[in-house]
């Protein structure tokens, strides 16, 4: 059985760079989840019913050029709130996680939800100030006309409709590591999640 490690965490932690930099390292596959929540919102918005688009979800819907986007990114908040979406997901992330070679998932229910069995589990976080500033940026880049203001409503929103659903709420499991990355470069906050891994993943024998 390969080693799963569940990395949850709000919108604009470091949570994705920090997941596909640690599945680099112990040459596992990578999952954000968060794609799919946003493959089924950008469907919603050409006019799909949520559940049907999760139901009829592909892999390679995940590819989509426009999934990074911030009206994306709403509908995306607003169909993961939908317990019979998140129950139509539930088994695409289970059958990723349980693959042999290991995995490592980001999104916001991994370690609760998703994966509770999973021997490593990360709960990556930073000031809902730092998070906008960062998307802020990162939209900026992409060529979105867009006031830090309004992205930090938008966090703010999103953390409030994440961690209140009824389903699945947002929320660091019990045995997660907390790793908050306000303070922290890139390369300081990888360490330290690598760093966590390690002293935490199983020996070979017992993995």
């Amino acid at each position: 059985m390969g080693l799963t490690i569940a990395v949850d965490g709000p919108a604009a932690s470091g949570k994705g760079t920090i997941s596909r930099a640690i599945a680099a390292r112990f040459g596992l596959a990578h999952l954000d989840t968060g794609l799919l929540y946003r493959a089924v919102g950008r469907r919603m918005l050409d006019g799909e019913e949520p559940l049907v688009a999760a139901r009829a979800l592909r892999a390679e819907d995940l590819d989509a050029e426009d999934l990074r986007g911030p009206d994306v990114a709403e509908a995306a908040s607003k169909v993961a709130a939908l317990g019979e979406v998140r129950a139509a997901l539930v088994d695409f992330q289970r059958a990723f996680a349980a693959r042999a070679g290991g995995a490592v998932l980001d999104g916001r229910d991994i370690g609760t939800v998703i994966c509770p069995d999973a021997p490593v589990k990360l709960f990556v976080t930073a000031s809902a100030e730092v998070r906008a500033e960062r998307r802020h940026k990162e939209l900026l880049a992409r060529g979105h006309d867009t006031r830090l203001e309004e992205v930090l409503a938008d966090i703010r929103a999103r953390d409030t409709r994440d961690a209140g659903r009824a389903d699945a709420p947002m929320r660091a499991a019990e045995d997660a590591v907390l790793i908050d990355t306000s303070g922290m470069g890139i390369d300081e906050a990888v360490a330290r999640a690598i760093a966590e891994v390690e002293a935490r993943r199983p020996e070979p024998d017992d993995a």
